[in-house]
């Protein structure tokens, strides 16, 4: 895995390796008062894309914190941690429930999670626009 920092649309092997692995993740968003919030979650990165995704539920205070932030989205990070490595990716976070943009966000955490999560009529995504990574191996 790369040293800091990495490109986010073009990361090495290990880096990306690291991605695909079963791992919980944080997700860091920010409060209006402007004090971190800081959730566990599942992530899944699509450097192609250049995106992050989440799956929630509308009405998670992590949903409310990023709509919160207005149009242009909210400044947040991921990051998943095992022994020595880590990784983060950062970016704009943006709250779609799209219903294409959802599927394709529960496929790709059943493909990462290996499990389907439950049915939820609430469930939307939340897509991070990546703007920068890094990362220890």
């Amino acid at each position: 895995m790369a040293s800091y920092p990495v490109d986010p649309r073009q990361p090495d092997a290990a880096y990306l390796s690291f991605w695909r692995e079963r791992h919980l993740c944080t997700l860091t968003t920010l409060r209006p008062d402007g004090s971190p919030h800081v959730v566990p979650v599942g992530v899944t990165y699509d450097p192609e894309a250049g995106l992050a995704r989440v799956i929630t539920n509308k009405s998670s205070a992590k949903v409310g914190h990023v709509l919160a932030a207005g149009p242009d989205g909210a400044r947040v990070a991921v990051c998943q941690v095992d022994g020595g490595r880590w990784a983060t990716l950062e970016g704009r976070a943006r709250v779609s429930a799209d219903p294409a943009r959802v599927a394709e966000a529960v496929r790709r955490y059943a493909e990462r999670y290996e499990r389907v999560p439950a049915p939820n009529p609430s469930r939307v995504v939340i897509e991070i626009e990546l703007t920068s990574a890094m990362g220890r191996g």
